[in-house]
């Protein structure tokens, strides 16, 4: 029966394709080809990388709706809607929209499989070559060269971190990671390199793809003060900016990223750049990115998955000293679970762990997560709980006024803490 609701396309997807990733460009191209592949926007800036990639993205919208321009935003995982991953001019595609692309996308592709991931990609090139754009933003799914995402000749790229994360599919190493994430530049059309020590693979191959590579701490760099900071570029070009909202020492190389592809592409004049920069800063649309969820003890959610994620989370607790630490917790199987706990330390004064397995065949059981929890820390204190919701409840019934509790690990973990606060 031919799906007619949102629920049940995205069923339908699941099933059209036997593996849920199939990395490479071959079939999502013959699709778009046969939609004709037009044009989805003025320019289009591709984001790439381990860990920033959305908060990077929300960046750049904020940025770029303050210079009054039309962005469209494409994202993964989505936390509580599909509708999520779509943003056009800061709404959320509509299931209707979605609806009658994906629509567009059967009739296109005919016989040739797609993942559900492919479907989604190409409805929001689909939805963006129909919406008038002056600028897209695509985040990259899984690593760079193979990613649908990769089908579009991006006009700069941005790659804000190379670590450990998908080694199935991307390598064992930094090196190897990071050459399959430069995949995404093109010659003679700018990369943005986020971090100021990244792997030798990831510049190797930048170099001989021709890419024009910008670093950050060699072509554009980061001045920190008590109430404001600096983002400056070789060119002499220095800009005065507020803190970024979103907390994290981490979302500065982030934040200069997003300046450092405006400011390349010449997307706002140079006189304006300072001021859109300084908007960009307020509000960026970047959900469970140590989002502070109120009350006392404080909730906070982020969703932090793999070990650079967590050293970042340990920093930002590190600049935030105060009360005892709950760990609200979950992971799936592909994670360096072990890599994650050893991150955070000590500074965790007591774990509660919760099940995936109900959320996602690849959830990891709680008993699973303690084995690995006893291993890192031995005298960690720990309780296991079957869901995030149990885990959760159990957090705030131990915690203390002063206390914070910190829930991590997964956007199914993220999404379910929404949720439950959201009742």
């Amino acid at each position: 029966m031919k799906p007619r609701t949102l629920a049940e396309w995205l069923d339908y997807q699941q099933g059209v394709h036997a593996l849920g990733v199939d990395l490479g460009l071959d079939r999502v191209r013959a699709v778009w080809e046969r939609m004709d592949a037009p044009p989805l926007a003025r320019h289009v800036i591709t984001v790439g990388g381990t860990n920033g990639k959305g908060s990077t993205v929300a960046f750049l919208e904020a940025m770029l709706t303050a210079a009054g321009q039309k962005v469209g935003c494409y994202t993964s995982p989505h936390l509580l809607r599909y509708n999520e991953r779509i943003r056009i001019a800061g709404v959320d595609a509509s299931d209707a929209a979605l609806i009658e692309s994906f629509e567009r996308i059967e009739l296109a592709r005919g016989e040739i499989p797609l993942t559900y991931f492919e479907f989604g990609t190409l409805a929001a090139f689909d939805l963006f070559s129909r919406a008038g754009l002056d600028v897209a933003v695509l985040e990259v799914g899984l690593g760079g060269r193979l990613d649908a995402v990769n089908l579009i000749d991006a006009d700069a790229v941005i790659i804000t971190t190379v670590d450990l994360d998908h080694v199935e599919w991307l390598g064992p190493d930094r090196d190897s990671i990071g050459r399959e994430k430069a995949g995404i530049a093109r010659r003679g059309r700018p990369a943005i390199v986020g971090e100021l020590d990244p792997p030798s693979g990831l510049l190797e191959a930048l170099t001989a793809h021709g890419a024009s590579v910008e670093r950050a701490g060699q072509d554009f760099w980061v001045e920190r003060s008590v109430h404001h900071w600096a983002w400056l570029h070789r060119d002499d070009t220095r800009l005065t900016l507020p803190d970024p909202e979103l907390a994290a020492p981490v979302q500065y190389a982030n934040a200069a990223s997003a300046i450092a592809a405006v400011h390349t592409l010449k997307l706002v004049e140079l006189a304006e750049l300072e001021r859109i920069a300084a908007a960009g800063m307020h509000q960026p649309r970047a959900p469970a990115r140590l989002q502070p969820l109120g009350g006392d003890p404080l909730l906070i959610v982020d969703v932090g998955h793999n070990p650079q994620a967590a050293r970042a989370l340990a920093d930002w607790l590190d600049a935030q000293p105060g009360g005892r630490v709950h760990a609200v917790y979950g992971a799936l199987s592909d994670k360096d679970v072990g890599g994650v706990m050893a991150a955070l330390g000590t500074r965790i004064t007591h774990w509660h762990l919760a099940g995936l397995e109900q959320d996602t065949p690849r959830g990891l059981p709680a008993s699973v997560l303690a084995g690995v929890l006893h291993q890192v820390l031995p005298r960690a204190a720990v309780d296991t709980y079957p869901n995030v919701r149990h885990a959760l409840a159990a957090a705030r019934a131990s915690a203390r006024f002063g206390d914070r509790i910190l829930a991590f690990g997964s956007f199914f973990v993220a999404a379910a803490v929404l949720e439950e606060t959201a009742r």
